[in-house]
């Protein structure tokens, strides 16, 4: 009885073996019909809360620290570099409290404002209406305005638009022409209202679309000439019901963009530490951002019953990983260190959106200096860029490539008797013809190795680039701010058209191929 019993132990073994080895293969599909990767994707959220703005963005031109009309320098190269596409402001929350003509002429004159959403700080508005829009055209960026629904007026919506965009004479166009500015911005992105289901005003989807289409009414004209994108403040999360009411109740005419709003939070009572934080707190983390692809789906399918042709776009503008505040940080300022498993949920996030560009057109990360997953972080004079900063930057690659629909089964990374999937992927190939495959292994401790067949994508040589680190622990600090970069990758073989590679734990690699 020993011998036999050797013998299927000596099998069970090699089965094992045999499994760990075992790749998972991603087909590329070469589909014409497939869309664009729309570059707003990538886009960033500013609001003024906690340090973003204030200390943040902005230091005031009369600061030591080199600047341009009171905006960082070093803020807005790092940004340029990122390619950033759009940049989303006031708010958040804070856009319905705020009133645009209050940031508007001169800066000594201009009224102060109590931030109860964040802090309960008194701001003095210096950093206002064309402080921002400028700042956009030096980062090359379309602006993204919040219009304050939840205790504004109509009037006062229609206002902002007439004072940023309107060319010819008019009392808001002569206004902005006192105030120093003779063109108009055209500024084309316009949300009316932000969580209207909550801080917004915690009105009801019936509700709200009532109001949305009041509002909408009056921001441009019957055609909509100006050509303005009207996004309609979307669900919380997995709240089908908001998507469903407002895609039925307001005219495709009147609607450009739909919101959906989700953090990646392990409790919203107990949230976890931003750097101190075990295998389980990672896993769960990671299990509430892959959900973002289930609710990217379920929502696009509810809007696709409405809206066919996929004339509205949904709009991301709010996601991120959320933890508790930095230790000894003021608890409204929502200031959290940022690790390797920030690039990893980054990574992963922008995958699934890269994967849905048919419905997905832009999404903004929350958010961009200082607060939650913060792509800068900066302490006086001080400036870093953090693991998420750096991933955004290697798949800025993907903006406006024609993506390339993929196959494949992941395996599973396994805690404590539940399972996600272990590797995420997206494909794309750029007007020149060069292809980037972006590859994410969620697992904490396991590597995965990867086939890919490339022989009929018209490309050979492939370089690759990918950030990883010793622990998923590690961030970028202002003593050590290269701890986390990307490096050049060299785990994979091209073997006759088929790469091969093999992806550390909690990494994110990137490869072109020319």
């Amino acid at each position: 009885m020993k011998k036999p019993f050797l013998l299927l132990f000596a099998a069970l073994c090699l089965q094992s073996v045999s499994a760990q080895k075992e790749s998972v293969t991603i087909t590329i599909k070469n589909d014409a019909s497939a869309p664009t990767i729309n570059k707003n994707i990538y886009g960033h959220f500013a609001e003024h809360l906690g340090h973003c703005i204030y200390g943040g963005f902005f230091v005031g031109d009369t600061s030591k620290i080199p600047n341009t009309n009171g905006v960082r320098n070093d803020i807005i190269q790092a940004l340029k570099d990122l390619k950033i596409p759009n940049l989303r402001w006031p708010g958040g929350c804070f856009a319905d409290t705020y009133h645009w003509k209050d940031g508007i002429g001169p800066k000594e004159q201009r009224p102060t404002i109590v931030n109860q959403w964040w802090g309960g700080v008194t701001e003095d508005n210096s950093f206002g209406t064309h402080d921002f829009l400028n700042m956009c055209e030096l980062l090359g960026a379309e602006p993204y305005l919040s219009g304050n629904v939840g205790s504004g007026t109509v009037q006062e919506l229609a206002d902002w638009v007439q004072y940023t965009n309107f060319g010819g004479k008019s009392p808001m166009s002569d206004l902005r022409r006192k105030n120093g500015r003779t063109e108009p911005w055209k500024v084309k992105y316009w949300g009316i209202g932000n969580e209207a289901w909550g801080c917004g005003g915690n009105m009801t989807a019936d509700y709200y679309a009532n109001e949305y289409r009041k509002f909408a009414t009056f921001m441009s004209d019957w055609s909509n000439s100006g050509g303005i994108t009207r996004i309609a403040s979307g669900s919380n999360s997995s709240d089908y019901n908001w998507t469903e009411v407002l895609m039925k109740n307001i005219p495709r005419n009147m609607l450009g963009g739909l919101g959906v709003h989700h953090y990646a939070v392990i409790n919203w009572d107990k949230k976890g530490s931003d750097v101190d934080f075990s295998e389980k707190q990672y896993f769960e983390t990671m299990q509430s951002a892959l959900k973002m692809e289930e609710l990217v789906t379920k929502h696009a399918a509810i809007m696709d019953k409405y809206d066919p042709e996929k004339k509205v776009a949904m709009i991301v503008d709010e996601w991120g990983g959320w933890y508790e505040v930095q230790k000894g940080t003021n608890p409204g300022f929502l200031y959290q260190q940022n690790t390797m498993r920030d690039a990893v949920l980054a990574g992963a996030t922008l995958n699934i959106f890269n994967n849905h560009a048919d419905r997905v057109r832009m999404a903004n990360l929350a958010q961009c200096v200082n607060v939650l997953q913060a792509v800068i972080l900066t302490d006086k004079a001080k400036m870093i860029t953090t693991p998420t900063y750096h991933v955004m930057k290697m798949y800025s690659v993907h903006q406006d490539a024609k993506l390339l629909p993929i196959d494949f089964k992941s395996p599973s990374y396994t805690f404590d008797g539940q399972t996600i999937p272990a590797v995420s992927a997206s494909v794309s190939k750029d007007q020149s013809g060069s292809v980037h495959i972006s590859l994410v292994n969620v697992d904490a401790v396991n590597k995965n190795k990867i086939e890919i067949d490339v022989k009929d994508l018209g490309v050979k040589n492939f370089t690759g680039n990918i950030i990883t680190a010793s622990k998923l622990q590690d961030y970028n600090s202002f003593e050590n701010p290269n701890k986390i970069i990307p490096v050049a990758f060299k785990g994979f073989e091209n073997k006759k058209g088929k790469l091969e590679i093999t992806l550390p734990p909690f990494s994110v690699l990137v490869l072109e191929g020319k």
